[in-house]
């Protein structure tokens, strides 16, 4: 078990971020394209240190929330790590493979096209403090298998994740490969001006905002994943309980501190009551109270006050407040806050205006699908969609008129499990993508290679024109 906090680690200054990418700089170009065997190498050493230090990884987690449910740590971090890393090294022979191109011109049609993939070179990764392992190691699984070298920068808010992969990270990847750095105030900034080769960052859409900012000074490329207002749409041909009882599951999961979460959820005028008795059903047996082992904690006070007085700023103002577990609401030692449903709250309060990222569910009354999608549609692009329907015309409508980064029907937030389909944003919620072939892709640069022909002559186009060339190009334009 890793001892509590005791302050903070040493600062890694800029000059040692420089150094780094200048090391791993060289080390690329070096050797610039890694076979099939080395990277395969480096995504074993990926999963082995995370099978070394599950353990460790569970506590220093645990530490860092003040109380982690050490079974959602495994089944939201480890267990997507390790699964991740078994797909990518199954599939990465098939997405190295360089693609072959048609030609369609007559004129060079003993020529070659093909689209190789190859190193984009360092790439650097800002990660949260929500889910730390699994948002830096799915992340480095896509950059190893492409074959870069990576830079990671963890959450202020991980600082004994941080130390555990500092430390430890060593002894399995050289520095010019892979190396962790801590925040400890300026750093992140730092970071984000540094000429990586691509930059992953994951948080709030303010921070992402800056990120982009710093990164454009260098002409960066950006993957940004930031989350937004989620919304489910139970409809009324839908059976409630089972809606209500998959939108909490995953509501409570990490206390909601999940940016794919669902953020609020439309609910039939007519089925809201019955929706708040479902839930205050289901919660309680889950979760005894505040103290059950499976619940976990808010991260840092601020948010725990941010969550309680936007909570108390909706009640003041007319919404009813149903809270789904007996005993305290509110705990501010263990900063644990039992989950909530919020009806009747005012469009313009901070729950329905900020992406909420705690345990509080808003459930908005409406009477037509119409009303539902003009209302989601006037904000920005959600991260996630979550439609409950049996109904197929009813979901390809919900689907063809309402954006978002990705869908999940009849469930929540399990898209971004599907090591096939590609995670990310839309707009205000993000851009790119990874996960998958689509993260090996995001890390590489697909080079479009010609390979003229030795046999092959451009002569026919060269001047001096005359009707031969009128009558090639007439062809060759029809």
């Amino acid at each position: 078990m890793l001892q509590p906090r005791t302050g903070p680690l040493p600062s890694a200054p800029a000059v040692d971020l420089h150094s780094c990418l200048e090391r791993q700089r060289e080390a690329y170009l070096a050797d610039p394209v890694p076979s099939l065997a080395e990277r395969q190498a480096r995504l074993r050493q990926l999963d082995r240190f995370v099978r070394d230090h599950q353990d460790a990884i569970c506590d220093a987690i645990n530490a860092d929330y003040g109380h982690r449910s050490r079974h959602e740590t495994l089944m939201a971090e480890v267990v997507p790590v390790l699964d991740g890393i078994k797909d990518a090294a199954r599939h990465l022979r098939r997405w190295m493979k360089p693609q072959r191109r048609a030609i369609d011109r007559l004129v060079f049609g003993l020529a070659s096209n093909r689209v190789i993939p190859q190193p984009v070179g360092v790439v650097g990764v800002i990660v949260p403090w929500n889910f730390p392992l699994n948002l830096s190691f799915v992340p480095l699984t896509a950059i190893l298998a492409a074959g870069n070298r990576a830079m990671v920068k963890m959450s202020e808010n991980s600082r004994h994740l941080a130390r555990l992969l500092i430390e430890r990270s060593p002894a399995y990847f050289p520095p010019e490969q892979l190396q962790f750095f801590d925040e400890t105030g300026g750093v992140g900034v730092e970071f984000s001006k540094l000429r990586f080769d691509h930059l992953l960052f994951t948080g709030s859409g303010t921070t992402g905002r800056a990120v982009m900012a710093a990164a454009s000074s260098n002409l960066c490329p950006v993957t940004l994943e930031l989350g937004g207002k989620a919304p489910a749409i139970v409809c009324d041909d839908f059976p409630l309980d089972t809606a209500a009882e998959r939108i909490l599951q995953v509501k409570c999961l990490n206390a909601g501190q999940i940016c794919t979460t669902v953020d609020h959820v439309f609910v039939p005028r007519a089925k809201v009551d019955e929706f708040a008795r479902l839930a205050a059903a289901i919660v309680p047996q889950r979760y005894a109270g505040l103290a059950s082992a499976d619940y976990t904690s808010i991260i840092d006070r601020r948010a725990f006050d941010r969550l309680y007085a936007a909570l108390e700023e909706a009640r003041t103002r007319g919404a009813r407040i149903v809270p789904l577990l007996p005993g305290a609401a509110f705990d501010a030692e263990t900063r644990k806050i039992a989950p909530h449903l919020v009806l009747d709250a005012p469009a313009d309060c901070e729950l329905m205006q900020r992406e909420i990222f705690g345990p509080f569910l808003p459930v908005v009354a409406y009477d037509s699908l119409d009303e539902v999608m003009a209302r989601i549609n006037a904000g920005p692009r959600p991260l996630a969609l979550y439609p409950f329907s049996h109904d197929r015309a009813t979901l390809d409508r919900l689907v063809a008129h309402v954006m978002s980064g990705g869908v999940s029907i009849n469930d929540a937030l399990f898209h971004v499990g599907q090591h096939d389909l590609p995670f990310g944003g839309i707009g205000e919620s993000g851009m790119g993508h990874y996960h998958g072939r689509e993260g090996f892709e995001t890390f590489s640069k697909l080079r479009p290679v010609f390979h003229q022909s030795r046999w092959a002559s451009t002569a026919l186009l060269a001047p001096p024109y005359g009707r031969f060339a009128d009558r090639l190009l007439a062809f060759l334009s029809r």
